[in-house]
């Protein structure tokens, strides 16, 4: 009888030091984000599963471009700026330390009433012909950026805020996002919505902006502008990767998708954090986080990138 109680409390302490030991320590404060429009729906996310281990955190997740997100972060307005580009020299002389999270990529993005919409779809635009549209500045037709007869003409739209997706498409094309023409929009949905109304527009949106995050297809009235990688003038089975958002994620984790206007995105702070619920909320993305990225439509970055980005925030 002494042996088997003796066995039964035995069990009992190995127990609770096994549950003790997996409980997760508590972390309690707040944490504010904003920025890029691209990392919003990421951000939301692992807002909320982050939230549901540590409840007593309070994360506020605000959208407004990645300028924003930079200047917010740099100011100390929040704590983390989140940032769809390339960081500059002068911005991390200021400042800024990031901290690559997950990957996306711009498409350029139509109404689904284009008239001109078989010839898109079959023969694609050149990186050129992006050119003529947003850098040149010179009137086109529909026929000109698509070697056809047609006289229509193509109405350009570009972002009217600071914002990673400008910069990339821009860096697409060989430019910065002042180079870039067309009529300017605020905002990821607004551009998309410009580009759905006008059937002769054209614009560019983040992934998540272009598709609908429910059916994986382009979100209703819009299009994806396949790219012509190749300038044959038509688009290969190689080149045919926009039927869904899982298949334009698939070809950027494979780089059949060029970067340019595939990128990096980031977690912007001023400094190196101190801040203990900003750290384990950036030290959770880096880790248990990227189980989520997948499923909200980003692509996870390459594990010794992550593993560098712990190390730099941890100093391990």
């Amino acid at each position: 009888m002494k042996k088997t109680l003796v066995l039964i409390l035995a069990v009992l302490a190995a127990t609770g030091a096994a549950f003790a030991q997996a409980a997760p320590p508590v972390v309690q404060g707040k944490v504010s984000l904003s920025g890029a429009w691209a990392l919003y729906p990421m951000a939301v996310k692992w807002a909320e599963e982050f939230r549901k281990i540590h409840p007593q955190v309070q994360i506020d997740v605000q959208a407004g471009g990645a300028g924003k997100g930079l200047t917010d972060a740099l100011t100390g307005m929040v704590d983390i700026g989140l940032v769809s580009r390339d960081i500059q020299p002068a911005e991390v002389a200021k400042g800024a330390f990031p901290l690559a999270v997950t990957k996306d990529g711009v498409v350029a993005t139509i109404s689904a009433k284009n008239p001109l919409m078989a010839a898109i779809k079959s023969k694609g635009l050149t990186r050129a012909a992006f050119i003529d549209i947003w850098i040149t500045g010179k009137p086109l037709t529909w026929g000109q950026a698509l070697g056809t007869p047609d006289k229509q003409p193509v109405r350009v739209f570009t972002r009217s805020d600071a914002c990673g997706a400008a910069e990339t498409w821009a860096a697409f094309l060989g430019k910065r996002q002042e180079d870039l023409g067309g009529v300017g929009v605020y905002g990821d949905p607004g551009l998309a919505d410009a580009a759905r109304r006008d059937p002769l527009a054209i614009g560019y949106n983040n992934i998540n902006f272009a598709y609908d995050a429910k059916t994986l297809k382009p979100i209703e009235g819009l299009e994806i502008v396949p790219i012509d990688l190749d300038g044959n003038g038509r688009i290969d089975p190689a080149e045919s990767i926009y039927a869904t958002r899982d298949d334009i994620t698939t070809a950027i984790a494979g780089n059949k998708y060029p970067s340019p206007p595939a990128r990096d995105l980031y977690f912007v702070t001023k400094g190196k954090p101190a801040n203990p619920a900003v750290v384990a909320f950036i030290k959770w993305v880096l880790a248990e986080g990227q189980a989520f990225v997948p499923e909200t439509g980003y692509i996870p970055l390459a594990k010794d990138k992550l593993a560098a980005g712990l190390a730099r925030l941890t100093g391990k």
